[in-house]
């Protein structure tokens, strides 16, 4: 098997891709595909060496990848707006062998010490990057990924379905962000669920492709689900609600996924007319809870049903779907069938019936564990392979699920993960912060802001502007704080622990 098959099947004069205006039929695709894993081995990519990708969504992402898997190599998509220190440090992580740049993430990469990731052997640029790098200037290691495009194909390599095929980068149930391990049979396992029960990707659709496939929904659903059935998605690499809606109306987009705030975006767009999704039959929120007023607004105002799930990255992702179900509010919908879960409670039994319980998750679609970390790896699995999730949730007699808590102290920003561990480790290393405690805060726009708090260190002369500008230069702009405030000590408990609860 290879999940890079994904593609091969359908009808080669059937639209798969529509970037920047431009069609990309499954032949196409194939084609180009096939040319890029030639181009690809032919710089030396082999079985297991990570190519990371520093990509929006566009056509280079997609062949990209599907070469990488197609080769039996390792595809590490990573966010091309973070900074210059957290691209190496996840390079560095996960001992990346070829970067793939393109022209959003030129000015971060050329800021990047090569001295500090030392296994990346090769630079491939997509149009117009190296020039943004470089000022037209050469760059030892680069090659431009048209140039690859006119290697001689070369076939997909056979994996075993435990192959490694992802590298996704997430905070995980606890701690800092780490690289979870996806199998081709994970990432196949959740396709083969997602098609067979409510996901609900046809055929005929077209999908609206704006969640970045640096997060795992945007890949193995939007993208993933869509290339399976054949269907065609339409890539796009920055949310605006107004060119958005022109989008949905031009291109007759029948399937609209996206984080709550693009919702809550949708649902304050005053000027929109009531039709405005009048092609879209299927709706499709996750990664945060969706405030219920806001689906009602949806719903009274465009007639628009959004179908709330649940997942996470180390399930690949699917857990649940309320898609093509009655409609609950307030409920995430029922288990995929093919994925086993329990609610469990403190004493590790299950949860009586009506009661609260922790998620657990166990399916051929669970992840491998965290690269080097066997330690974290061991909490959140099972010695008999159930994923612990942190989250709490109930089940009702109709077997729909309801999210009541999460995995403590995540902060979700316009549904990307964000925990405080990472942010009070970047602030520590200023040399002016002697202390610092990160929560989570409400915000209107994007579900929640990060919020920090600041013990100076003797004699610093600090301000919040200086230590937001601080993160912006290590971490990706929504893990940034967006508002500091300066006190003279933390609340603790006896042993010395965080008390974040008391931080407001």
């Amino acid at each position: 098997m290879n999940l890079a098959h994904l593609i091969d099947a359908h009808d080669a004069q059937g639209v798969a891709l529509i970037s920047r205006g431009r069609d990309t039929t499954y032949g196409e695709l194939r084609d180009q595909v096939a040319h890029l894993r030639g181009g690809l081995a032919g710089i030396g990519v082999q079985s297991g060496d990570r190519v990371a990708m520093l990509c929006g969504n566009g056509r280079h992402f997609v062949i990209t990848y599907l070469a990488t898997l197609g080769l039996g190599a390792v595809a590490v998509p990573l966010n091309p707006t973070s900074p210059a220190p957290e691209i190496e440090r996840e390079l560095a992580a996960v001992s990346a062998k070829v970067v793939v740049v393109e022209p959003t993430a030129a000015a971060a990469w050329a800021g990047v010490d090569r001295a500090a990731v030392p296994s990346v052997v090769a630079v491939v640029a997509t149009e117009h990057t190296v020039s943004r790098i470089t000022g037209g200037g050469p760059m030892p290691g680069s090659i431009e990924l048209t140039e690859l495009l006119l290697s001689d194909p070369v076939p997909v390599v056979e994996v075993e379905p435990d192959t490694l095929a992802v590298l996704m980068f997430t905070s995980g149930t606890a701690g800092s962000p780490r690289a979870a391990m996806l199998s081709h049979g994970n990432l196949q396992a959740n396709l083969d669920q997602g098609r067979s029960a409510q996901v609900g990707i046809e055929h005929s659709d077209v999908v609206f492709g704006v969640l970045p496939m640096f997060h795992i929904f945007g890949l193995n659903v939007v993208l993933g689900l869509t290339l399976a059935r054949g269907a065609t998605i339409v890539l796009v690499q920055r949310f605006d609600p107004s060119t958005a809606l022109e989008t949905i109306r031009e291109r007759g987009v029948t399937v609209v996924p996206g984080a709550p705030p693009m919702w809550l975006a949708f649902s304050h767009f005053d000027e929109a007319p009531a039709d405005s999704f009048a092609t879209v039959r299927l709706a499709l929120t996750g990664a945060a809870k969706m405030p219920e007023e806001a689906m009602r607004r949806l719903r009274d105002r465009f007639g628009l049903e959004l179908s709330e799930g649940y997942g996470l990255t180390e399930a690949s992702p699917v857990v649940t779907s309320s898609a093509g179900l009655p409609t609950k509010i307030g409920s995430v919908g029922k288990v995929l069938d093919g994925v086993d879960v329990r609610l469990v409670d403190e004493s590790g039994d299950d949860a009586l019936e009506g009661d609260a319980g922790e998620i657990w998750v166990k399916g051929p679609n669970v992840f491998q564990g965290y690269l080097h970390d066997p330690e974290q790896t061991a909490k959140v699995l099972t010695a008999d392979g159930w994923l612990r999730t942190g989250d709490i949730a109930t089940v009702d007699a109709d077997g729909y699920l309801y999210l009541v808590d999460r995995a403590k102290d995540l902060i979700i920003v316009s549904g990307f993960n964000v925990y405080p561990a990472e942010v009070e480790e970047i602030l520590t290393e200023h040399p002016g912060v002697a202390e610092v405690g990160v929560v989570g805060v409400p915000h209107p726009h994007t579900g929640e802001a990060v919020k920090a708090f600041v013990v100076p260190g003797a004699g610093a002369d600090l301000d919040e502007e200086q230590l937001i500008h601080w993160c912006l230069d290590h971490l990706a702009r929504y893990k940034c704080p967006t508002k500091i405030i300066f006190v003279p000590e933390l609340p603790r408990n006896v042993s010395g622990k965080l008390l974040r609860r008391s931080l407001i």
